[in-house]
């Protein structure tokens, strides 16, 4: 039996579920020693920040930034914190990407390059490829969120009008050593999805690209489908890249459950999508099944 209220119960249970997830818990362990040259921390997420702040409570002071969502700034003492819009990109996201790129120009094979990857950072780092503008990014950012595709079919079509998207981000540092920390927000944890896998191979092709433009009817100028159907996909470079997922939906149910005491509990899983609102729907009904059986 509950000792206090369902409300306060539940939000016992989030906020277990969000400590799990909490930078500041689960980096710090993953975190190597410092290089023979330089350490270099770039990264991009409403989550970065919170990163950021958490490797320089482990390494004190580091340069670098990271690029995060309006209002999730951290206090910092080295890393430059960077604010731009999500879910749709805008020009502050466009020049931080072009400063970050520059700022990992010129690295060499002693250097650690720390990327700090969350959700939100497909929006975040922008850099539209060769003839794409800024509108055309913003114009397809927003049709492929209101027609409801999935959050892979979205990076995808992402990741083939960057120049960061798709491993790009990491072959730029080359020969840096990179190691990339991420926390999911993706069904399945696939890195190459998280934040449209700057810093992972990718394994997206035009044609995967095109076959999506067409199954949603996105409407697309000349200069983007010319864009796509020339994307290559980027591998060189990516052998100095070490990936871990730091945090993923799973662990965060696991603590929930943890907490839950004597509740009976019944996971539906970590690789739910869609609409909030339908989804939510879909969960009450759910609930009233199981209450009734």
């Amino acid at each position: 039996m509950l000792t206090e209220s369902p409300q306060a119960y539940l939000e016992t249970l989030f906020r277990a579920a969000i400590k799990a997830a909490d930078p500041m818990v689960r980096l710090p362990q993953f975190l190597p020693q410092r290089p023979k040259g330089r350490l270099i921390v770039i990264g991009a997420g409403k989550a970065s920040a919170r990163m950021a702040e958490t490797v320089e409570q482990h390494y004190g002071p580091c340069e670098g930034m990271v690029i995060t969502r309006y209002g999730y700034e951290r206090p910092t003492h080295g890393i430059e914190i960077v604010s731009a819009a999500h879910p749709v990109p805008d020009q502050a996201g466009v020049d931080a990407t072009r400063r970050m790129l520059h700022f990992v120009s010129d690295l060499t094979s002693d250097d650690l390059v720390i990327a700090l990857i969350s959700g939100g950072g497909s929006a975040l780092l922008c850099a539209p490829a060769k003839g794409i503008t800024l509108a055309d990014k913003m114009h397809i950012t927003s049709q492929l969120l209101a027609c409801g595709a999935t959050i892979s079919e979205i990076n995808k079509v992402r990741q083939t009008i960057s120049l960061v998207k798709g491993g790009q981000l990491a072959a730029a540092c080359a020969p840096a050593r990179v190691m990339s920390f991420l926390i999911s927000d993706v069904p399945g944890d696939d890195p190459t999805f998280i934040a449209s896998g700057p810093t992972v191979p990718s394994q997206t092709t035009a044609q995967d690209a095109m076959a999506i433009i067409r199954k949603w009817h996105l409407n697309i100028s000349d200069t983007v489908r010319d864009a796509i159907t020339s994307y290559e996909k980027t591998t060189i470079g990516l052998d100095n890249c070490d990936t871990h997922i730091i945090a993923a939906p799973r662990q965060s149910l696991a603590a929930a459950v943890d907490h839950a005491g004597q509740v009976d509990v019944h996971i539906l899983g970590d690789a739910i999508e869609g609409e909030a609102r339908d989804v939510a729907r879909a969960h009450v009904k759910i609930a009233q099944q199981i209450q009734k059986d």
